[in-house]
């Protein structure tokens, strides 16, 4: 279980949320979250492996401890880091908005919770469960490359929820052609990752042989 901590005063902590499957955490995992953190003044960055996505085919992603291990293993070196167990310890399908919940203390006064996300899935934050009662529980940040256009979103979130664009701000980082689907048909392919994933998430994946299927 995660626990903030605060500096002894009585200041509200600005926590950041990250969410993702991290099969495996990569390079721009962790400058994005550094950069979101410098930005908009994280006390802390918690990444949250998920559990059961609601979205994606479970059959193909790794076991959640291999998950929970190598996000671990990324952010050990950044007193600002955090992981937690949250979703990969919830029974069934995971929900952005219950995350949410667990870190804004649900209706009573918590930390300040950003959630980082990318700017493409911001477009679909429509479709998520309960998204008008995310927008109030929390700030997105959506994170692009420069020179990404949000116009669209803005329009339809005026239609959908007037007023509320003040909890959408985005981040622009450059691009890094690293993703976690290329790190794994490299290794199936038997190509190096080195630098494209902390060394100790390199030495996890050949240990325990992980995506040397290609699943």
């Amino acid at each position: 279980m995660f626990f903030f901590r605060n500096n002894g005063d009585n200041a509200k902590l600005n926590v950041g949320l990250m969410g993702g499957t991290f099969d495996p955490i990569h390079m721009g995992h962790l400058v994005t979250a550094e950069e979101a953190r410098q930005q908009f003044d994280l006390d802390y960055v918690v990444f949250v492996p998920t559990g059961t996505p609601p979205h994606k085919e479970t059959g193909k992603i790794s076991l959640p401890e291999h998950r929970y291990l190598m996000t671990s293993l990324a952010v050990m070196s950044n007193p600002y880091f955090f992981v937690s167990t949250v979703e990969i310890n919830s029974e069934g399908p995971t929900y952005t908005i219950d995350t949410v919940r667990h870190f804004s203390c649900g209706e009573r006064e918590g930390p300040g919770v950003f959630f980082i996300t990318g700017a493409d899935a911001i477009l679909d934050i429509f479709t998520w469960k309960e998204y008008e009662k995310l927008l109030s529980l929390c700030t997105f940040i959506a994170v692009s490359r420069p020179g990404y256009s949000l116009d669209r979103f803005w329009d339809i979130l005026d239609r959908n929820c007037p007023g509320m664009k003040h909890k959408v701000h985005l981040l622009e980082i450059p691009a890094l052609a690293v993703s976690s689907t290329y790190i794994r048909e490299r290794v199936t392919l038997g190509k190096t990752i080195k630098y494209l994933t902390p060394e100790p998430v390199e030495q996890f994946i050949k240990k325990h042989g992980l995506y040397l299927s290609g699943e």
